[in-house]
């Protein structure tokens, strides 16, 4: 059955968007060109602290593998995130639990995840949900003491993103969901990883930063040039798209560089990514109406 006639006019209004993409050109032939920037390795491990863990509750959703019309599953809308980073927290232990879970049956395992924070302690509870690099991730312990939130990564959320990757030391962008008096400033995150994406450059333009990342083209084609990527939690604006060389890149202001990870990692890491979800949507929608179309000229 074709969409309403609303939802087609929708389509078609926003659809020009979608075509705004940017062809030729290699790896690094933004306007800005191309150059790296060398920068500090990570910060050195702490010690593990001790954890009192009920067992792990998970608020991840499996994001399918194709953001295609063709796949029939749905992402459940939990929590929602603006981008904007409240604090740069600290890994403090990425491992297995301390204490048993009370699941297995031979499934893989999960990790825990203990971050350090000074601001989030304040007001967070158990089970509140908690967007770490972007990933939506659920508090399973809490320790004032130690100003430690403790996350269960499941094994999905350890495939689809770049969690499984950190170590003790590195910073690790915290953001609590929206709150119904939540000011909005950024754009709809769901903390539901689409991907990961290699940091190829980083460029600086006076005190603003240029940074390009190699993106996978189920990613790509949700961006567009102005519009929204969460890029490890971070709500950013896409400056250029290219489809060929399978890039976007975006800039940082200086502020958003003192209050973030990303100026701190190198060529070569990975970040996790999350498309606009209208985006998501009007693709969907779109398919549906070719596929619609498809069935009445046949």
């Amino acid at each position: 059955m074709a969409p309403p006639a609303a939802a087609v006019a929708a389509v078609r209004h926003h659809s020009p968007h979608l075509l705004l993409r940017r062809g030729g050109g290699g790896l690094l032939s933004s306007p800005s060109g191309p150059a790296t920037l060398p920068f500090a390795s990570r910060g050195a491990a702490s010690a593990p602290a001790r954890l009192r863990l009920p067992p792990p509750q998970f608020s991840l959703s499996p994001v399918p593998k194709s953001l295609s019309a063709a796949s029939s599953s749905h992402v459940i809308v939990r929590s929602l995130f603006t981008g904007i980073v409240e604090e740069v927290g600290r890994v403090r232990r990425l491992g297995p639990p301390l204490a048993p879970s009370g699941g297995g049956g031979g499934e893989a395992l999960g990790l825990d995840l203990e971050v350090e924070t000074k601001d989030l302690l304040a007001g967070t509870q158990l089970g509140d949900s908690v967007a770490v690099d972007g990933a939506c991730l659920t508090v399973a312990a809490i320790d004032p003491a130690a100003s430690t939130l403790t996350f269960g990564v499941a094994p999905e959320t350890l495939r689809r993103t770049s969690l499984g990757e950190r170590a003790p030391g590195d910073g690790v962008n915290l953001e609590r969901a929206l709150t119904p008096s939540s000011r909005m400033g950024g754009h709809f995150v769901q903390g539901h990883v689409d991907g990961t994406g290699e940091i190829v450059a980083f460029r600086p333009d006076g005190d603003s930063l240029w940074v390009t990342v190699r993106a996978p083209p189920e990613i790509l084609r949700l961006l567009v040039p102005k519009g929204f990527v969460a890029v490890d939690g971070t709500s950013l604006t896409v400056v250029s798209v290219d489809d060929e060389g399978g890039w976007f890149d975006f800039m940082l202001v200086r502020y958003t560089q003192d209050n973030i990870v990303l100026p701190t990692k190198k060529v070569g890491d990975k970040v996790n990514l999350e498309a606009d979800i209208l985006g998501k949507y009007v693709e969907k929608l779109l398919a549906g109406r070719v596929e619609a179309m498809a069935k009445v000229d046949s």
